[in-house]
């Protein structure tokens, strides 16, 4: 009887959409808690400037408002493919394509979501695994942290931006 009770919890616990999602320890939550705050921070920043502001640049040598959004965008697929293990699935080069603000935002919801699967996929224990970043080697889940520092470093230029411009930042609200 025991068997067949043991046996019918395995059947029962493998058959569970939830038995099968990776679990993640503290060591991916602590990376995704980062890529949270960019991801609300940086979503929220596309959101609150006017079409206008896509084009604001400080200076002709560097990007503007919305060239930084949309290679944000673009960056989560190639950051996020290589912890998750995939080839990028993004092939656009959205700082050439994305031009409005409607179709940054929707470039940035769609990097951003596929980071969030990455994650939902990821455990610590594959987290330590080395993988290749533009030619080095580094382990899941220092890509996942260097994503969040690049989303961090370019959220740093929007904010400037936006101060230039009256705006209070989001993270600043």
């Amino acid at each position: 009887m025991t068997k067949h009770i043991l046996a019918v919890a395995i059947a029962f616990s493998l058959s569970c959409p939830f038995a099968v999602t990776a679990q993640a320890g503290p060591v991916v939550r602590s990376l995704q808690s980062l890529h949270d705050m960019t991801t609300t921070n940086i979503s929220a920043t596309a959101e609150v400037l006017d079409e206008a502001l896509f084009s604001f640049r400080p200076a002709e040598e560097v990007r503007s408002m919305g060239e930084l959004l949309a290679h944000i965008a673009g960056a989560q697929y190639a950051f996020c493919s290589v912890a998750a293990g995939e080839d990028n699935p993004n092939s656009e080069d959205f700082e050439q394509t994305a031009t409005t603000k409607a179709q940054i935002n929707a470039a940035l919801e769609g990097g951003f979501a596929y980071c969030t699967k990455a994650y939902a996929g990821m455990t610590d224990a594959a987290s330590a695994d080395v993988v290749s970043l533009f030619g080095d080697d580094m382990t899941r889940s220092g890509v996942l942290a260097f994503n969040s520092a690049h989303n961090f470093e370019h959220y740093g230029n929007l904010v400037t931006y936006m101060r230039l411009n009256g705006i209070v930042p989001p993270s600043s609200r």
